[in-house]
């Protein structure tokens, strides 16, 4: 069997390993000395692109023009700069087998890889409707999104199904932007969730109802409380109809499923230590054996704000833990330390002319402020978390760079405040004197 040997091996090959590469770079890493493994046939790419601007019909993101690290202002890391820095990138490679006490990776088609340091940053796979059972959920035009291969199968479909109707599973994060994008492509959509209102993990109930009402306002049909439980098809085993628990039918030329995702970790089960469903490391992203981190989506990690241990499923923190793990091991070996990390959790989402951003922690009681109503011309409008006296989280809708790290700021600090009312009445503005 043929055998590699590097000093480092990121396995994965999304943001993170990106990231990680960047930041290896900057740490001065010799050429020969590091691998990214992926399955994918791409180098790595700012993920977010693929539910936004990759399915719009006008403005279109394409490759190259979205490989990392152009989301956060970035350089762009073309193949070629992997190659002009020696690094081996290693792409449609699936890794089947990790041995962690021989430091070994064992592919798909029998290469064996070798490491002394390892950075798992195999990210998430998403929830598919087969694992369920869901009756006919194997039907043509059924959409998951997940890498760059889904998201052509998908503009394909678009292309192929002009002005026809699409229904999407799940009211979360991909249910929302890929209504818009297919909104967009002038194809008539139906959103189904089961939950009372749509992103039920952040929102509540009233900024859900500003995003309900301006998606029906834009035509979107959302239809909540039940789900989908079969697809019919027609002689071409395309998808035709949604089966709907409440009895309802749905066409559907295109299905869309957004219901969630699971870390990829069953590779090290039993070998590392774990917890809530990720991978257990600390501060430093450091896992309970020497010489592997874990980075990313797998990450269960301490959340040092809020004094517990957390697993975030974000493109931010997915950069962000990509450059604390290499800073450490770069910082390790040169016999220096590094400040551990101290994540402030952040989330945005983008669509029609919408633009929400999230930091800190959606607990406590809740104040609702600014023009919430979806008919407005303006829709600025946010919602700050108090608990136990401070305020612990904001979210704001269309607010300017400057106002949305007023937002940040306030969600790191946790001000006091006197009372709910005095929230309410300074809105905004309270966030900005900060």
């Amino acid at each position: 069997m043929a055998e590699k040997s590097f000093k480092y091996v990121i396995l994965g090959g999304g943001v993170s390993a990106g990231y990680a590469a960047r930041e290896f770079v900057k740490q001065g890493v010799k050429p020969g000395e590091l691998a990214i493994i992926s399955k994918e046939a791409v180098a790595p790419y700012e993920r977010p692109a693929l539910s936004k601007a990759y399915l719009f019909p006008e403005g279109t993101a394409r490759l190259p023009g979205f490989h990392v690290c152009v989301g956060s202002g970035g350089e762009r890391l073309l193949p070629e700069w992997y190659k002009e820095k020696g690094i081996e990138l290693i792409l449609s490679t699936e890794i089947v087998r990790a041995d962690i006490a021989s430091k070994t990776l064992l592919s798909a088609t029998g290469l064996i890889f070798k490491y002394q340091i390892l950075v798992i940053a195999t990210g998430s796979t998403v929830l598919r409707l087969t694992d369920f059972g869901v009756e006919g959920a194997d039907a043509k035009n059924i959409f998951y999104l997940r890498e760059i291969d889904d998201a052509d199968k998908l503009v394909e479909a678009i292309k192929a199904k002009k002005n026809g109707k699409a229904v999407v599973v799940g009211g979360g994060y991909i249910g929302l932007e890929l209504s818009a994008a297919l909104k967009i492509n002038n194809i008539d959509v139906s959103m189904v969730y089961p939950e009372p209102w749509c992103m039920p993990r952040l929102f509540t109930a009233d900024i859900a109802a500003f995003y309900e009402g301006y998606y029906a306002n834009k035509g979107i049909k959302i239809i909540k409380g039940t789900v989908a439980v079969g697809f019919t098809t027609n002689a071409d085993g395309e998808v035709k109809e949604v089966k709907l628990k409440d009895g309802r039918t749905l066409e559907a030329d295109i299905v869309v499923v957004g219901v969630g995702g699971r870390p990829l970790i069953s590779l090290f089960k039993g070998q590392v230590a774990e917890n809530k469903g990720g991978i257990k490391t600390n501060d430093f992203f450091k896992t309970s054996v020497d010489d592997v981190y874990a980075v990313g989506d797998v990450a269960n990690f301490p959340m040092k704000l809020y004094a517990e241990m957390r697993r975030v499923e974000h493109v931010d923190h997915a950069r962000k833990s990509a450059e604390q793990a290499v800073k450490t091991i770069m910082a390790t070996e040169g016999g220096k330390t590094v400040t551990g990390y101290n994540y402030l959790p952040y989330f945005y989402s983008r669509a029609f002319d919408l633009s929400w951003q999230f930091y800190g922690d959606n607990v406590g009681d809740t104040v609702l402020f600014g023009d919430n109503d979806p008919a407005s011309a303006t829709h600025k409008f946010g919602t700050y978390w108090i608990k136990d006296g401070k305020v612990v989280g904001v979210f704001l809708e269309s607010g300017t760079p400057e106002e949305n790290k007023a937002i940040a700021k306030v969600a790191r600090v946790q001000p006091s405040v006197e009372s709910l009312d005095v929230l309410k009445n300074e809105g905004l503005s309270f966030a900005s004197k900060i």
